[in-house]
């Protein structure tokens, strides 16, 4: 064992919100990883996340912390707007990061930011954290092994149903929850939220971009005015796109927030000219099954056993160890960025190509 591997990488928790316990717990049970700080516009919610974590040090901005600089890495759980203004100067400091998804508002910024972090030399992921569902990573294998033959045709979708029921509490009361519904308070609606997760899951388990695109997204009134309080309830609820893969394969990508039923589910049914694929996933549960071979004379599907497989967060810290960068990484991000940003452009009501530069 080298000496660059006994040492523990000091981790800044940046943003101290709802998701941010998650990060710190994680990071905290790696034996590699010291958690040494914590930063917060808010400086009393630093200081009581550092306290109920064990955490040594806050901060109430970024600034301060970066001042200290006693911390190797930086795992970012800002909002989404604040991701590029943020990460940007992690980056400028030379300091590793790990971003939450999506990387940035639009494909520019997070175009801008792989660019500087890959000039930086830093590690520099994105946590777009389905990667660590074993049965996706499993499915990627067989379908790169040419177990279902090359890829025919792709439906996947992120369900949720928290606009309909209260399993989450009531998101007419609680900012962490209106916040996702205003694009003034930095959301990018369900396409930004989860969308991007389930593009995320599909491309990789099959592995190919889509080459055109054909989407609608939608908001629908749910509230006097289309405002609570303080919160524009102008972000979309559902999202669909229609896509063809550099292959030719067609595909139906779509996430909803009104899929009653599902608490938060993803689908996944990859079919090829010699088998098929389906993922289900849900919080608590994962299946995986197969129909191949002989069974797609029958029709028959058989369950696929899939082995655990380590979190992002403990591949960010395998790469800040042995200095190479971890994926999904920000160029990922971005490239994910680019198709979300033609989503929401006017001309994607028809297939229009995929364009991956800004």
């Amino acid at each position: 064992m080298t000496a660059a591997s006994r040492r523990r990488v000091r981790v800044l928790v940046l943003g101290t919100g709802s998701m941010a316990a998650n990060h710190a717990r994680l990071f905290a049970s790696d034996p590699r990883v010291h958690v040494v700080a914590a930063a917060d516009v808010d400086a009393a919610r630093a200081s009581a996340f550092a306290s109920k974590h064990g955490i040594e040090k806050s901060f109430g901005t970024l600034e301060d912390a970066l001042s200290w600089g006693q911390f190797d890495a930086a795992t970012n759980v800002t909002p989404d707007a604040v991701h590029y203004p943020t990460t940007m100067k992690i980056i400028a400091a030379g300091k590793h990061v790990l971003c939450e998804k999506p990387l940035a508002e639009n494909f520019a910024l997070a175009d801008e930011m792989a660019a500087a972090a890959d000039k930086a030399a830093i590690v520099n992921m994105v946590n777009l954290s389905y990667r660590n569902v074993a049965a996706l990573q499993k499915a990627q294998k067989l379908i790169a092994a040419g177990e279902i033959g090359e890829v025919r045709h792709v439906e996947a979708s992120y369900r949720q149903s928290w606009l309909v029921g209260k399993h989450w509490g009531n998101w007419r009361t609680e900012p962490m929850w209106l916040w996702r519904l205003s694009e003034q308070h930095g959301s990018k609606g369900v396409l930004g939220d989860v969308g991007i997760h389930i593009l995320d899951f599909t491309t990789f388990a099959i592995g190919m971009m889509p080459t055109s695109l054909q989407a609608r997204v939608k908001t629908f009134a749910k509230a006097e005015g289309n405002r609570i309080g303080d919160y524009l309830l102008d972000a979309n609820d559902s999202a669909s796109m229609q896509v063809e893969f550099e292959n030719g394969a067609l595909g139906v990508i779509h996430a909803s927030r009104f899929m009653t039923g599902y608490g938060n589910v993803l689908k996944l049914d990859v079919f090829g000219t010699e088998g098929a694929i389906e993922i289900n996933h849900g919080l608590e549960w994962t299946e995986i099954r197969m129909c191949s071979g002989e069974d797609v004379h029958t029709q028959a599907w058989r369950r696929v056993q899939a082995d655990p497989v380590p979190t992002i967060h403990a591949g960010f810290i395998d790469a800040v160890l042995n200095g190479e960068n971890g994926q999904p990484s920000f160029r990922r991000g971005a490239e994910l960025q680019a198709i979300l940003d033609q989503c929401f452009s006017p001309e994607a009501t028809h297939a229009t190509p995929v364009r991956v530069q800004a």
